[in-house]
């Protein structure tokens, strides 16, 4: 018999602050997949996540993760951005386009908003307009891309590996 033991459940990481790090949220069609990014969020401890439209949370779903996240809900999300911008964080999008970066090779900074695009409509020209950089995941089969909370996930988990210490 080993004398290792397994924990179920390690203790948190402590970060001594949230990470300068917020996930603003175009308008999601589906309160399941916002639940979801709610809860990788919290679990990445991100300093705040940013939700337009008719946003509502499944505490089901997002369970510890929106109790512990501060949640802001706007009519409109440029101005928003716009303000995160002139604060200085970087303005980052999750999505497909022309000149996207793959996101294994893009160089996050400390203070960046993550911009999640709608399901169907992905991010909109006007929002695409305000962002400093765009990334994607590379996809290697079909459906053309990850669902929205997946993708999220991903990217976060990318963002506290460059950043592990927050």
């Amino acid at each position: 018999m080993s004398d290792f033991i397994h924990e179920r459940h390690k203790p948190i990481s402590a970060l001594e602050e949230p990470r300068e790090l917020i996930v603003a949220c175009c308008p999601l069609r589906s309160n399941v997949n916002l639940s979801r990014i709610v809860r990788a969020a919290s679990c990445c401890r991100v300093s705040k996540i940013v939700t337009t439209g008719n946003a509502k949370i499944d505490p089901k779903i997002a369970r510890d993760g929106a109790e512990h996240l501060p949640f802001s809900n706007h009519r409109s999300l440029a101005p928003v951005l716009k303000q995160l911008k002139a604060d200085g964080y970087r303005l980052v999008g999750l999505e497909q386009t022309t000149n996207s970066q793959d996101l294994h090779q893009y160089q996050f900074v400390r203070k960046t908003v993550l911009v999640i695009g709608n399901e169907r409509q992905g991010i909109s020209d006007e929002i695409l307009a305000l962002l400093d950089d765009v990334v994607e995941i590379p996809v290697y089969g079909m459906p053309y891309s990850y669902n929205a909370a997946t993708a999220t996930c991903m990217a976060l988990y990318e963002f506290c590996r460059q950043f592990p210490q927050g």
